[in-house]
């Protein structure tokens, strides 16, 4: 069976960030049509700018198997949520807020109440985002991860309503779209980031404590344990910010194992977010 045929025909991706675009991307390469909704006409360009430059960069690397105009024509962008109507899966990428997420996940619902819904969310419960919709039984995570074209792990997000049929579907879409789906059960930081988090924060204790330099932390994880990325440069790459927001849940939902060291917090309070301010564990 071709990935086409496995892969629903339309696909909605609401919210057009650096997650939302490359979830796009992912899809559109495999040969689904894709709808991304963003909240005005300046987020909607911005969207279509980095799905466009996104498949571009796949073109140069011959990574497509047809032109980049043709992949593009499958590419949908739009302030107007009504236009999910068509689709049978929509994948929610918005930050990690609870309200904003239900928000918009309400939004799917009434403009596609027979589709799938998904959330990207790397931290937030999905049963709970769950509650909050009419049908939790089509309600399923889809933690992808960034950069999303270049990443093949998929965390397939079980909520307590999820219906077991669901779970079955999701994995093969993640295989149609080239990818390695794990099944995790609805938890805190599921796996990927609950044990993501926790290596980065100790690392960071380390830097804090003077134990080591970022560059050699990282690079007894690289050389040492065959991480393609050590923990530090990871963090800058997420973000600072996002690494504390989770962390700080982490605490809440698991105890004080997870509880930010205080050099991270210096850090995001002085505006040293990672990769996109120039600035982290590493000067970029």
């Amino acid at each position: 069976m071709s990935s086409e045929s496995m892969l629903p025909a339309v696909v909605g991706v609401y919210g057009g960030g650096r997650m939302g675009a490359g979830i796009a991307h992912a899809f559109l390469v495999s040969g689904a049509q894709v709808v991304v909704v963003e909240g005005d006409e300046s987020l909607a360009d911005a969207a279509r700018g980095r799905v466009t430059t996104s498949i571009g960069k796949a073109a140069e690397r011959g990574l497509l198997t047809g032109p980049v105009a043709e992949v593009l024509t499958g590419l949908t962008v739009t302030t107007t949520p009504s236009d999910l109507a068509g689709c049978s899966l929509v994948v929610e990428a918005v930050p990690e807020d609870t309200a904003l997420k239900l928000e918009v996940l309400r939004r799917a619902e009434d403009s596609a109440p027979d589709a799938v819904l998904a959330t990207n969310t790397s931290s937030l419960s999905v049963s709970a985002l769950a509650a909050g919709l009419r049908a939790p039984e089509r309600f399923i995570g889809l933690h992808f991860f960034n950069p999303v074209p270049a990443s093949d792990l998929v965390e397939v997000v079980v909520g307590e309503q999820t219906a077991p049929a669901l779970v079955d579907r999701a994995r093969g879409w993640v295989t149609a779209l080239g990818k390695t789906g794990i099944t995790v059960q609805d938890s805190p930081g599921f796996a990927s980031s609950r044990l993501g988090v926790a290596i980065a924060l100790e690392a960071m204790r380390m830097v804090q404590e003077g134990v080591a330099s970022a560059q050699d932390i990282d690079t007894a994880m690289t050389l040492g344990y065959r991480h393609p990325v050590g923990p530090l440069r990871t963090t800058d790459i997420v973000g600072l910010d996002v690494r504390l927001a989770i962390a700080e849940h982490l605490t809440r939902e698991l105890g004080p194992r997870f509880e930010p060291p205080q050099v991270l917090r210096d850090k995001v309070a002085a505006g040293e977010l990672g990769r996109k301010t120039g600035r982290g564990f590493y000067d970029w």
